[in-house]
């Protein structure tokens, strides 16, 4: 199975070339984030003619997730369990859910599609929904492994955060003075590790980021961050035998200004492969 993760900044405005690059890379399952529409003004007809199913989230032009496969998808979920929501000046339990994730089962990976809250800036109620937002992943992730320790656990997307200082080119994110680089963000990161899951990517590819603004000519400058992750559980993560952060997708006609990272998975028997990369915690 090829898994690719691409937060594509609308998918209307990009369809043909999400569509050309999934054709063209072989890809098998593709999670989308950021897909900025209704679940029924997706361009459903468009993916199906190249072959794939598609699950769609979205309220509105802002958020949306999706996940596209060439096997049909089951189980599929709009949130994960305790989820919060967010709304602006709305305080207590029921904000409502924003369209960030969406999880199903496809060739036996559970593929979690996940758009993490930007945080906005340090201080900014958006920041706290989005370390309670990444809480309630851990929760979720921790209480799933300890229940089935055996899944092929692949939780994708774009995460908004940049774990270390090798993540981070931009000059205009600073610490003390940003999201996506503050101490409890990145705290928060490594939480989801010590709940059972790896960088599957980081080990094959361990330089390269996945974001570049638009402005002050960051791509050009490799002014990027790595923020977009393929998060596997020990499962997927034995089953990994490549690995791709494809930074020519920056490049060309109205471009997202993230990248596609992908992984190659051999889900038959992993154990059997005495030569494979051991990538897991």
């Amino acid at each position: 199975m090829r898994l690719a993760t691409w937060n594509v900044n609308s998918v209307r405005a990009r369809v043909d070339r999400i569509i050309d690059f999934a054709v063209r890379e072989s890809i098998d399952v593709l999670a989308m984030q950021e897909i900025k529409c209704k679940a029924e003004q997706f361009p459903f007809e468009m993916f199906e003619d190249a072959g794939y199913h598609v699950e769609a989230h979205g309220f509105s032009q802002w958020n949306g997730v999706a996940i596209a496969s060439r096997e049909q998808l089951t189980d599929v979920e709009h949130a994960f369990p305790g989820m919060p929501g967010f709304e602006k000046d709305h305080a207590g339990p029921d904000a409502p859910q924003e369209a960030r994730a969406i999880g199903a089962t496809v060739g036996g990976v559970r593929v979690w599609s996940l758009y993490v809250p930007n945080g906005r800036s340090l201080g900014d109620p958006h920041y706290f929904y989005k370390l309670e937002w990444l809480s309630a992943l851990q929760q979720y992730t921790s209480e799933t492994l300890a229940t089935t320790p055996d899944l092929a656990l692949a939780l994708t997307g774009d995460f908004n955060i940049a774990p270390t200082d090798a993540d981070n080119g931009d000059p205009a994110v600073v610490q003390g003075f940003a999201t996506h680089i503050s101490p409890p963000e990145r705290e928060a990161f490594a939480a989801l590790e010590s709940a059972g899951l790896t960088d599957v990517v980081r080990p094959l590819v361990p330089t390269g980021f996945t974001y570049w603004d638009y402005k002050q000519l960051r791509f050009p400058r490799n002014e990027g961050m790595r923020i977009d992750f393929i998060l596997g559980s020990h499962a997927l993560a034995t089953a990994v035998t490549g690995a791709a952060i494809h930074r020519n997708e920056r490049k060309g006609k109205a471009p997202s200004d993230h990248v596609p990272v992908v992984v190659d998975l051999d889900l038959a028997s992993p154990e059997d492969d005495d030569d494979r990369p051991m990538i897991f915690g």
